[in-house]
Parts: C-alpha cells; sequence; structure tokens
C-alpha cells in the first residue's frame, strides 16, 4: 500500500508594515496653505513672520517642502516651471519679496528671513541655494519690477553669503541672454552686492565661481565685446569691476603674448625680430615697460632645460642671460622697468632655489651690459627690494654694492 506523499507548499512569515515606515504622499499643496495661515494672520508683520516660521519647523516638513517654502516668501505661492504660480485659485501671501516694496531697506529685512531660517534649519541652507539657482532661470516669467526685486535680494543674500555667487552662472540661458535680462540682472546684483561689500570681496567671489572670465556670456553676441561690457559696467557706476576687468584682460594679453615670445625664441628668430614684435604688440595693447621686461626674464627662463647641479646653473644663466641682454636691455630705459626686472629676478632666485648663489652674477651681468643702471641698483638695495629672501640678497651684493657707492663718490671727486 502506497503512502501518500504531501506537496510542498510555500510558506512565509507575513510582515505587517509600520506605520511610520509607510510613505507619505507628497502633498506641497497642504503644506502651502499650513504656511499661508500663517503669513495671512491678520495684522501679521516680518517680525511676525519670522517667529511663526520658526516654530512652524518643529511640526510641518521643511526638509522635504523646503522649495515650497522658499518659494512662497519669494512669489507668495508655490511656482511652476517658467515663473508662474502653479495654482492660480489658490490663496497666496502679501508677505513675500514680489509684494514687498522695492525699496533696499525693506528688501533686507525679506532677506533677513531666510537668513533666519537657515540659521535656525541648517539643513535648508543648500535648499535655498538650489532655490535662487531655479528662480534666475525663471527671470523670463517674471515682471521686470519682480526682478529688479529679486535680483536685489539676490545681492544682499550674496554679500552675507547666505547664497554663492555659483547662482549666477545659472542666469546664462541663451533666452535670457538674447533678450538683455541676463546683463539687465547681473548689472543690479552688482550695483548692490559692491554697496555691502568691497570690489575686490567680489571679484574674489566671482573668480571662485568661475564667473571672472565669463562676464562676457552675459552680453548678447551682436554687443559682446570686452570694450561694450567696460562702457557698460562704468555707465552704471560699476568702475571696481571695470577696473578689475581690465586687469584680466591685461593678463590675458601678456600671457598669450608671453607664448609667442617663447615660440618665437625656439624657432630661432632673431633678436632684432622679437624686438620688433614685442614693441608692435606693446603699443597694440597698450602695456608698459616695466610688464614687458618682467614677462621677458620669465620667457627666458622657461625656454631652458636647466642643470640639476647648482655649481653647474650658476654658468648656464650667465650663458644663457648673456645672449639677451640686448633684448632686455630694449625694455630698460625708464628706473620703473630696471627695478621690477631687479624684483623679479629677486623673487625668481629665492623662488628657485638653484638660482639663489647665481643672484649677485646675474646683476653684475646686467649692469656690465646697460640691461640695469647703477641708480636702480642703488635704489633695490636701498628701498626697493622684494621682501623674499631679502637678508640673503642684500648681503650677497652688499660688497659690489659698496664699490657702486665708492666708484661715485670718487667720480663726483674728480667732478
Amino acid at each position: 500500500m502506497s503512502q501518500r506523499i504531501e506537496k510542498p507548499t510555500l510558506s512565509g512569515q507575513r510582515i505587517k508594515t509600520r506605520k511610520r515606515d509607510e510613505k507619505e504622499k507628497y502633498d506641497p499643496g497642504s503644506f502651502r496653505d499650513a504656511i499661508l495661515r500663517g503669513l495671512n494672520e491678520p495684522n501679521s508683520d516680518l517680525e511676525q513672520v519670522s517667529k511663526f516660521l520658526d516654530t512652524a519647523g518643529s511640526k510641518l516638513d521643511y526638509r522635504r517642502y523646503g522649495e515650497a517654502l522658499f518659494d512662497i516668501l519669494v512669489a507668495g505661492g508655490i511656482l511652476a516651471p517658467g515663473g508662474t504660480l502653479a495654482d492660480l485659485d489658490a490663496p497666496r501671501s502679501e508677505i513675500c519679496v514680489f509684494s514687498a516694496n522695492n525699496d533696499l531697506e525693506t528688501l533686507k529685512n525679506h532677506a533677513q528671513l531666510f537668513t533666519k531660517l537657515i540659521r535656525r534649519y541648517k539643513y535648508l541652507e543648500k535648499t535655498l541655494d538650489d532655490e535662487f539657482k531655479k528662480l534666475v532661470m525663471f527671470l523670463k516669467g517674471f515682471t521686470p519690477e519682480q526682478r529688479e526685486k529679486l535680483a536685489k535680494v539676490t545681492a544682499i543674500l550674496l554679500s552675507g553669503g547666505q547664497i554663492s555667487a555659483g547662482i549666477l552662472a545659472k542666469v546664462l540661458q541663451d533666452h535670457l541672454v538674447k533678450d538683455g535680462i541676463a546683463l539687465d540682472f547681473i548689472i543690479e546684483v552688482f550695483k548692490i552686492w559692491l554697496g555691502e561689500k568691497d570690489g575686490n570681496a567680489v571679484w574674489a567671489s566671482l573668480r571662485k565661481a568661475g564667473l571672472d572670465t565669463k562676464l562676457l556670456e552675459f552680453l548678447p553676441s551682436s554687443k559682446r565685446s570686452i570694450e561694450f561690457l567696460s562702457e557698460t559696467f562704468k555707465s552704471h557706476g560699476l568702475t571696481q569691476l571695470t577696473d578689475n576687468l581690465k586687469a584680466q584682460e591685461n593678463k590675458s594679453v601678456k600671457r598669450e603674448l608671453q607664448q609667442q615670445v617663447v615660440e618665437l625664441m625656439k624657432e630661432n628668430a632673431t633678436l632684432d625680430e622679437v624686438v620688433s614684435y614685442v614693441k608692435d604688440q606693446m603699443k597694440k595693447n597698450g602695456l608698459s615697460e616695466h610688464e614687458i621686461v618682467v614677462l621677458l626674464w620669465t620667457s627666458l627662463m622657461t625656454i631652458v632645460d636647466w642643470n640639476k647641479r647648482q655649481e653647474l646653473v650658476h654658468e648656464q644663466a650667465i650663458k644663457h642671460l648673456r645672449m639677451y641682454t640686448s633684448l632686455l636691455s630694449a625694455f630698460t630705459s625708464s628706473t620703473k622697468a630696471e627695478l621690477a626686472l631687479l624684483v623679479k629676478m629677486q623673487e625668481y632666485c629665492y623662488d628657485n632655489m638653484a638660482f639663489m648663489k647665481a643672484f649677485e652674477k646675474i646683476l653684475v651681468l646686467f649692469y656690465k651690459t646697460d640691461v640695469v643702471s647703477e641708480d636702480s641698483i642703488l635704489k633695490w638695495y636701498k628701498d626697493a627690494h622684494s621682501s623674499k629672501g631679502k637678508s640673503i640678497f642684500l648681503e650677497q651684493t652688499r660688497k659690489f654694492v659698496e664699490w657702486l657707492q665708492n666708484a661715485e663718490e670718487e667720480s663726483e671727486d674728480e667732478d
């Protein structure tokens, strides 16, 4: 008699989902209504709103609805893509940036709401930065007055460090640049930002965000030139930025010129050809002698593979530089240029340890070949030297300088 075999069955433990593990439905509308009830209390002012927002964070989910919260504080309601309100029939708050008076003091008070919030709820810092990146992309959807208010609040928060300068890169949208909206916006931002912060601090922030080299991109393509940007900034009183802009352009021109000089030298161009080319570029770009001679020194020291043995480097340096003394002397007709060269030499020899003991030999070479004069050497020694390796180089050249001074005194006696 066969025994019946039971068929295998699937079995397992049923796990009951805990209530706290159930995913809560994303409902920004309910969050908005809860916030608006606090903001729209009768006779509410910014002080009361600030207190309400401070306490509401313990009950409402700011972490999840941070974007909606900042939308309300800027536009009075939740924004849809493009910059319009997501629900035009929904209630909105009049206590927001877009409904505020367009004066700096009032907008500073509104900006203070954001500042207090991110100080109280640290996790909102990134949300605030992301919010402004989004808002500046929606500029075309806002009215000119709303854009102006947003620019002022942006500048206030930038000056206080609550948001990063990187948000301005988001203004570089083709449609905003083409219509001139991008340029108008950053000009308004810069006007307020420079009123709150030093020009060098503003430029440092732009440089950190990589925007110092992208300012031309805010101009419509038909007007994209350094001259137009400089004139535009100047006409709006942004002279501090114009100065930085010119300095950067100057730096860029010198870097390109240095590369060209190095190429000419590597191609064995004659010294007359190099001098002629450099003088043309000097005139074309408005460069001065003291800038050029420093550039030439750097170029000369770049084109050589220096010996690693210190005792051989000195001989190699003198042999190399002797070939180019006429090139350097063509651009040292002023004391300022001679001193610039001496300081650059000093700093180079200090930064490159193998040249520390070669400084005096180079100095004597340049004196004998009329690259630098006796007066410039004495001025450098007394008060125009760099702080880099000061005691080392002054001691190294002491005897030579004393010889120059004695020779000068003897010459005066003979006269």
